[in-house]
This record gives structure tokens, sequence and C-alpha cells, in this order.
């Protein structure tokens, strides 16, 4: 790992051509200082912070604190080793396409400008810029993928297998992450605090309430079952739920009495089942063909 990190603090250091161990400046940064209205497209400058604004296509929400102070503090040491990527909206105003967690810890290193790459890129393409970088970072959490899918096929006006065209992902691996905002509000809260796995998530899926997903969910913190364990809780609650709306109840006598003339006229033994709801069925057994036609002359009769 040290080795791997040598090697790339070279390369930049060349591109940088020299940085110090002090917050980058102009003089010493390696980056041309260029005022905001003469920055083009596809040119890496310094630029006033105070010029540059978040992206409000943002996929991610939640940035971790702790993450975030440790890169403040290695932006105070060593500057901003790394471009942000930005679009210019305006004759004095740029907007962050990627690289917002380094604009943040910039403006917390007290850092006055930082050096930007100019793209240019309309509301989609930023949109899906902003995802596609951050999702192949897997700087997301679970929830914050599925938002950003949504927003893709919502915003963007593409389908679920164009999503994962964008993103390098399969069908069926946008569809998991999508279905995860059918989860229950408390249940996608655990998700995007990592209280819970995607496994986990996915094995929630299989309930059929947010009863009894919010409640599971909670066993899942409280008693650290295993995916395996909900899952088969799922598959429990599935089989009890058939089980209760087949259960047989009790025939009233004035359906056995129906039942039982019937059997009389059709010369057979005349099973009748009924459910607690009231619908039922009736069977109508033959011992064969012959039996099955005389049972069919009755009934037209």
């Amino acid at each position: 790992m040290s080795a791997k990190k040598a090697a790339l603090g070279r390369g930049l250091g060349a591109l940088l051509e020299g940085s110090s161990s002090n917050p980058i400046e102009p003089k010493d940064s390696g980056f041309e200082v260029s005022d905001a209205g003469s920055i083009g497209a596809g040119s890496v400058s310094l630029l006033a912070i105070a010029k540059v604004e978040a992206n409000p296509f943002q996929p991610r929400t939640h940035f971790d604190k702790e993450a975030l102070e440790e890169l403040t503090s290695s932006i105070k040491e060593h500057g901003v080793i790394q471009p942000i990527t930005v679009r210019k909206i305006g004759s004095d105003r740029y907007q962050i396409i990627s690289g917002e967690r380094r604009f943040r810890a910039s403006q917390n290193a007290g850092l006055k400008e930082i050096p930007v790459y100019v793209r240019a890129a309309d509301d989609q393409t930023m949109l899906e810029m902003a995802i596609i970088e951050n999702v192949q970072r897997k700087d997301l959490n679970a929830i914050e993928v599925a938002l950003s899918y949504q927003r893709l096929i919502d915003e963007c006006n593409i389908t679920q297998e164009k999503v994962g065209e964008r993103v390098s992902k399969s069908r069926a691996s946008v569809t998991n992450y999508l279905r995860l905002l059918n989860l229950p509000d408390e249940v996608q809260a655990g998700i995007r605090d990592e209280k819970i796995s995607m496994g986990h998530a996915r094995a929630l899926l299989g309930f059929e309430s947010d009863e009894a997903k919010i409640k599971v969910y909670r066993a899942i913190i409280d008693g650290n079952l295993s995916v395996r364990k909900v899952e088969e809780l799922a598959k429990q609650s599935k089989e009890d739920k058939v089980a209760k709306s087949t259960a047989k109840s009790e025939v009233p006598k004035s359906i056995l009495k129906i039942s039982d003339s019937l059997g009389f006229h059709l010369g057979s033994k005349i099973k009748i089942a009924q459910d607690k709801s009231g619908k039922g069925k009736i069977v109508i057994p033959f011992e064969d063909e012959d039996h099955l036609r005389k049972i069919i002359d009755a009934l037209d009769n």
C-alpha cells in the first residue's frame, strides 16, 4: 500500500511541478492562475473557491465527518492534489461536476483558490457524470445508489437497462437497488447508516407488510440475525400466509344438505370445501368415462 502511494505521489508531483507542505498557493501550485472569464472547457487552472458552487445533482447525501476531517488535514499539509471537475454556468460562476468532498475539505482548510478542470456539460450530463463517478468509486451507500438510479430514470427518461449500461451494472443489479426504495423509511435509514447489509435489505423485501419488515429489521439489529435467518423467516411468513388463506372452516349444515342432494342426483359423492371468507369449491369425483358422461348428462338436465 505504501509503495503504491509513493509511486502515485511522484507522478502527481511531476504534474504539479512540486508541491510544498503548505496549503496550495498560486505561486507553487503548478497550475495556471486565471480569471474566471478566461477559463475554457478542457483547461486546468486555479479558481477562486468563492466562485464555485455545489452540484445540485450530487447523489451523495451523507459525508462521513471523520473522513472529511482527515481529508481537510491532508489538504492543509499537501494542498489539493487532484483537481475538482467543474462546468461553467455563468460569466463568473462554476458548478461542481465531481469532487464535492475535496471542495468541502478545501473550504474547511481555509483555501481561497482550488485547482479545477473545466468541462462542458448540460444538466443531464451533469447528473449522469456525478452519479457514475460516485457509483464507480463506491462512495455511495445503497440507498443513495438506488435514489441515483431512480433520478436517472425519472429525470433523464431512460430505462433500467440503459441505467445499467451507463454505470456498467446488470439490469438485475439496478432492479435490486431500486427495490430498496419500497422498504419503510426506518429500514432505508438503517441501510444508509450501514446498520444492516444489502443482503439483509434484500431479504426484508420478502415480507409483505411494512410492519413485518420493521419488526424483523429491529430483530436484525437487536439479535444480530444473519441474512440466511432473515430469508428463512421470510419464507416461513409466506408459507404461513398460504396456509392461513387455504385453511378450511366448518361447512354449514345448509350447504352440506345441498351437497348431499346434488350428490344423490349426480350419482357421486360430492366434496365441498369452504374457507373462512365464505369462498369455496365443489369437487365431483367420477370412476371412469362412462360415469363422467352420466354426471354431465345429469347436469345438462
